[in-house]
């Protein structure tokens, strides 16, 4: 069984439900690791949701501390700044979501998500080399334990 690499649209619904969470509950038995943009990334959508009133702050507080202390290997980002920069540059996407292809290209990984943007540009004939490395998350519902 080999590690996954995750993004924060994927470990924000272990803490809140909402569409997916049942696929990415299933990625906790894997072996996971993320860039440490991860920390940032997750704070910030916790923030927005309290923003938006989908979650009291006590609420946001509380999946925070959840999150802080997931099973998940972190990563520092700099070694994989450059290749970034060349995915974001291909993919016609921001650079910090690249980040996470970044570093399942160099590992040898698979890079989960469930940013529907990235999925698609991904899916571009122009992209396709990094359609081995990314996986939609709703497509992890069919992977075999």
């Amino acid at each position: 069984m080999s590690a996954l690499v995750i993004d924060a649209s994927v470990a924000v619904k272990w803490v809140i439900e909402e569409e997916g969470t049942k696929e990415a509950l299933a990625l906790r038995s894997r072996a996971l690791a993320a860039p440490d943009l991860l920390i940032a990334e997750c704070a910030n959508i916790l923030w927005k949701k309290v923003r938006r009133n989908e979650l009291s702050e006590r609420e946001a507080l509380f999946a925070g501390g959840l999150l802080a202390r997931a099973d998940i290997e972190l990563i520092a980002m700099r070694p994989y700044l450059e290749a970034a920069v060349r995915i974001a540059v291909a993919l016609d996407h921001p650079a910090y979501d690249c980040i996470y292809v970044a570093l399942a290209e160099a590992e040898g990984l698979q890079f989960v998500t469930s940013d529907m943007s990235l999925l698609r540009k991904v899916g571009r004939q122009a992209a396709r080399r990094y359609a081995d490395r990314v996986v939609g998350l709703a497509d992890t519902a069919t992977w075999q334990e």
